[in-house]
């Protein structure tokens, strides 16, 4: 039986366990026997934004350098890239680069990418998203290989192999496609669109230490001691989310996935080579509920899903003690829904979307996912909040 998704114990980052665990995790996957000397190989990594290794909020430099390391031998030249969100110039990256620890690459072998220049990919065969906006060091590429990070995310549930795609498309270019799919549900489907049309070669996910919590850059690091690898990196994201105690339908990538024929609809009805149970009291995040799938067909599914967006679907909340007022959520918000009051936000909560850009770049961690009354009262035990009421 073919392998779909493998995963291989690893307790940390020591540069000689990572690269024994990367070649017993590619294996039943083929190797790397792919590489051809003279090829260039881009690794896409998270880099969303400027976090220290041991925040786990981005993929790990001593697996970007072991990676590295390995292609290298084969006669690969290595590229690693992110569009994170913010400016895609050259001197906003390269503060990233520094602040994710980068250095290790270079050191491997490998080179930075310091091409920030942009251009448009048609992809006819999209559902929801037919065209869009790239970073073009990709085109210099002969494969692309996903590098991601296990971690919770306010809008999607889960950021893993899907969503860590979506770093293809330049930095201030995001907060458009998030106002254009401001539905959860077309969002899902725009960033399976987006991983189809990049197809990487591999998705390796990098969940040694994964992120619960807060999630994707203010959450809580969480030693989880595993790398999983897979050729699709929908499959790889049903195994771990399931890892983490989340099904298909709490993930609305997975679901939109699914709906597309791309992922079976349990991850136990994966090809696993490797041992995995789910991991207990893993902290989540409620994702944008997949009833909002059910929204989506004609004008009573769309009432239908405006009504369920009201009454159950997570929305965000600043905590008032962390919050210094710098105004970094205001300036992401796609929406604009977002002013400064007396230093504080004020979220206009008929225009804000939910798309929890504000969360994800709030640099002092002041924006949380918050479930309306109704949602907790409905289901108390389905979803752990990040913090008490």
């Amino acid at each position: 039986m073919a392998c779909d998704v493998s995963i291989v114990p690893c307790a940390s980052y020591e540069p000689g366990l990572l690269r024994r665990r990367l070649e017993e995790a590619l294996a039943p996957l083929g190797g790397l026997d792919w590489v051809r000397p003279g090829m260039t190989v881009a690794l896409k990594a998270n880099l969303v934004t400027f976090a220290r290794p041991e925040a786990a909020a981005t993929t790990h430099p001593a697996l970007l350098a072991a990676l590295t390391a390995l292609l290298r031998e084969r006669g690969a030249a290595v590229v690693v890239g992110d569009s994170p969100g913010g400016l895609f110039t050259a001197p906003y990256v390269r503060r990233i680069y520094d602040a994710c620890g980068l250095r290790a690459v270079a050191e491997a072998g490998g080179r930075l990418n310091d091409d920030f220049s942009q251009r448009d990919f048609a992809f006819p065969a999209g559902a929801v998203c037919r065209s869009f906006p790239y970073t073009a060091w990709l085109d210099r590429a002969d494969a692309v290989i996903n590098c991601c990070k296990l971690k919770t995310h306010g809008m999607m549930a889960l950021s893993c192999g899907a969503k860590n795609l979506f770093g293809v498309l330049p930095g201030t270019r995001k907060p458009e496609f998030h106002f254009r799919y401001r539905n959860p549900a077309d969002f899902a489907r725009m960033l399976v669109d987006v991983a189809e049309a990049v197809q990487p070669r591999l998705t390796i996910c990098d969940a040694v230490v994964a992120m619960e919590g807060n999630g994707p850059t203010a959450g809580t690091p969480r030693p989880l001691g595993r790398l999983l690898a897979a050729a699709s990196p929908h499959r790889l994201d049903l195994l771990a989310a399931a890892m983490v105690g989340l099904s298909r339908r709490e993930v609305p990538t997975l679901e939109a996935a699914y709906e597309r024929g791309l992922i079976p609809a349990r991850a136990e009805d994966l090809a696993v080579a490797g041992a995995w149970e789910a991991v207990p009291d893993f902290r989540r995040i409620q994702g944008q509920s997949s009833l909002l799938f059910q929204g989506s067909g004609g004008p009573l599914g769309r009432l239908r899903g405006a009504a369920v967006g009201a009454l159950l679907c997570p929305r965000p909340r600043v905590r008032r003690e962390a919050c210094v007022g710098c105004g970094a959520c205001a300036r992401i918000c796609p929406a604009k829904a977002i002013t400064l009051r007396d230093r504080l936000p004020a979220i206009d909560r008929r225009a804000c979307i939910r798309c929890f850009c504000c969360q994800e770049f709030c640099p002092h961690g002041a924006m949380e996912q918050r479930r309306p009354p109704v949602a907790r009262l409905l289901s108390p035990t389905a979803y752990r909040d990040t913090r008490k009421d």
